[in-house]
This record gives structure tokens, C-alpha cells and sequence, in this order.
């Protein structure tokens, strides 16, 4: 007969059993806490300063979808750098650039707009492209906002109960809005991987890999009427406009695109004209192949070409790499326009 377990000795197997559940516990939640930040997926998509400087903002497709969103309204609507910088500092704060239907009381979107204050209504809001047009609307209004801090303009803009709150966000929103308005090149990357997104659900493309060249054309050409404004060519091409109406000036920001099988041309002037923003053509041809990588998961885009780089989807590192002649004898070298190949 074996003698019994001291006392001692039990309540330290006890206390090792409940520290070991504790810890089991507490990394479950922290996964858990993970996979609600980030949407579930993987933080596949990077934006690096220029020059020598070390800074860089790593987020998920999601994400990135919705900040190139905000910086297409925000320029499309005649607003500089400076104010997309604000929007995107508002809602990285807000929702962490995320398009949430929930919130504190009625709260709900990317910059969590509240119907009942007037923002819209709740399906309105809960388009981001809509969203974003009414903060800069707001924005506009706001004396010599592009002066201010960007913590004092968003507060003026929102009208927040933590109104210090924007300014964390600064740093990282003046990389996203320089490479989202096409102001720094090739400074955008993401991985390209196959995800489902309520953008591709929306237009009907599903999630799945066998998506054919036409449907995964279409929903690039509502996507680019969606962000940028509708435009002729595109309606001819077959574009769908969805979604509630958001304010803009005129005339409406327009994105011409010619399709063959499963690649689009942008055309962008090589000239040295500036928009309402005060951008180059160089710089919204950036604008347009940086878009187009950030939507890259939720479009289904496989390659993006612009200025003589080109960016490639599931490639060891996603970096912008220059064009080789040999290696692509129709590659477009110049500013001339920016290609996007879809599909496998």
C-alpha cells in the first residue's frame, strides 16, 4: 500500500495545473484578440518610407483596400496629401481602417459616422467610399485645416470624446497618404494572396480561385468607378456603379480604361499637368498602380505595371522590381500608362 501524497505536494500539483490552464487561456485570447484586429488574415501588405528613413506600417488587405478608398475620394475631390493624411489618422483611430457595423451608440463605418448626428444613413455610411466623401466634405470646411495638427483637424471634423487620440496615428498615416496619393513611388507592397472580401462578394466575383478573365475584369472596372468616380469610358466597358451617392465636385474625377482579355490599361498623361490636388500626372499614375495593388487580394490582381516597374502577386518578397526588355518585349517602359493583369 503506497503512503499517501503529502498536502503540501498536492496543492503545488494544483496550483502547476491551474497556472498551465491560465496560460492556455490567456493565449487563446490573445489569438483571438489577434484574429478580431486584423480581420483574420494575415498582414500581407507594407508601405516603406523613401530615402533612409526606417519607417514602415505593416496592415492586412483589408485595410488596405479601405485606406486606398479614402485617398482615391479624398483626391478625387480636388483635396491634397495633407487631408487624405487626416482621414486616414481618423480612421485608423476609429475603426483601425476597418469598415465595422457596430460601434459606441449608433456609431457605425470606417470613420464611425452616426446617423442620427447627420452623417447619412446607416447603409450610406457603411459604404466607404461614401464615408470618405462626407469626412472631406466635412474637412473642407474646417478653417486652414491643412495648418493644424492632425489631431485638431480630425477632432474638428468628429467631434470626438478623446480628442488627443488622432495623434498616435500621425506618422503612419503620412506613410500611408504619401504612397496612396501617388506622392512616393513603389512604396507600396502586398503579397496578393486570394482572400475573401465583401468588395469581391459585392460584385459577385465569389472567392474562389476560377474566376474567369471577364468577371474578374468587371469587378476591377466597378472597383476603379467605385473609388474614383464614375467616368464615360468606363460605363461603355460595362463598369456597374453601386452604392449611395457621396458629394463631389465638378467636374467628377474620371479613370479611363481599355480592357483586353485579362489586363487593363489605364492611360496616364506623360505631361507635367497638375490635377486639383496640386498632383502631377506622374504621381496619379503611382496613385492608380498603388490602388491597384492594395486591392490586390480583393480583385484577384496578379500583376501591376507602371514607369518602367512592375509589382507581381505571390512573389518571395512582393517587391516593385524593374522591368527587363527581354523579359517582357510589351511592357510599357513609360509614363504612359499603368497595366493590370487579373485573374490566375
Amino acid at each position: 500500500m503506497s503512503e499517501p501524497t503529502p498536502r503540501p505536494v498536492r496543492r503545488r500539483r494544483r496550483l502547476v495545473r491551474f497556472a498551465a490552464a491560465v496560460a492556455v487561456l490567456c493565449a487563446l485570447a490573445g489569438y483571438l484578440v489577434v484574429q478580431y484586429v486584423t480581420g483574420g488574415t494575415a498582414r500581407a501588405c507594407k508601405v516603406v518610407a523613401v530615402g533612409n528613413a526606417p519607417a514602415a506600417y505593416r496592415f492586412t488587405p483589408e485595410q488596405a483596400v479601405n485606406a486606398a478608398t479614402i485617398a482615391a475620394v479624398g483626391t478625387g475631390q480636388g483635396m491634397p496629401e495633407r487631408a487624405v493624411a487626416v482621414a486616414l489618422a481618423t480612421a485608423l483611430q476609429e475603426s483601425g481602417l476597418r469598415n465595422l457595423a457596430h460601434g459606441d451608440r449608433d456609431s457605425v463605418g470606417l470613420f464611425q459616422q452616426r446617423p442620427s448626428q447627420g452623417w447619412g444613413t446607416e447603409k450610406q455610411i457603411m459604404d466607404p467610399a461614401y464615408a470618405a466623401g462626407v469626412f472631406f466634405e466635412h474637412l473642407a470646411k474646417v478653417p486652414d485645416y491643412a495648418r493644424l495638427p492632425v489631431t485638431v483637424a480630425a477632432q474638428r471634423v468628429q467631434r470626438s470624446g478623446f480628442p488627443e487620440a488622432y495623434a498616435k496615428h500621425e506618422q503612419d498615416a503620412a506613410l500611408l497618404a504619401a504612397a496612396l496619393t501617388g506622392q512616393t513611388a513603389a512604396s507600396l507592397t502586398c503579397q496578393g494572396l486570394p482572400a475573401a472580401d465583401a468588395r469581391t462578394t459585392a460584385m459577385g466575383t465569389g472567392t474562389g480561385t476560377g474566376i474567369d478573365a471577364g468577371t474578374a475584369v468587371d469587378a476591377l472596372r466597378a472597383a476603379l468607378v467605385r473609388d474614383f468616380g464614375p467616368s464615360e469610358n468606363l460605363q461603355e466597358a460595362g463598369a456597374q456603379v453601386g452604392g449611395a451617392a457621396r458629394p463631389s465636385p465638378k467636374p467628377s474625377p474620371t479613370v479611363t480604361a481599355r480592357a483586353r482579355g485579362r489586363m487593363i490599361t489605364l492611360p496616364v498623361p506623360g505631361g507635367t499637368k497638375t490635377d486639383a490636388a496640386g498632383r502631377s500626372e506622374l504621381e496619379r499614375g503611382w496613385q492608380l498602380a498603388q490602388w491597384a495593388v492594395a486591392n490586390a487580394s480583393a480583385l484577384h490582381i496578379r500583376q501591376v505595371s507602371y514607369a518602367g516597374r512592375q509589382w507581381s502577386a505571390g512573389s518571395t518578397d512582393s517587391q516593385w522590381r524593374p522591368i527587363a526588355p527581354a523579359s517582357a518585349p510589351g511592357a510599357e517602359r513609360t509614363t504612359g500608362s499603368v497595366r493590370i493583369v487579373t485573374g490566375q
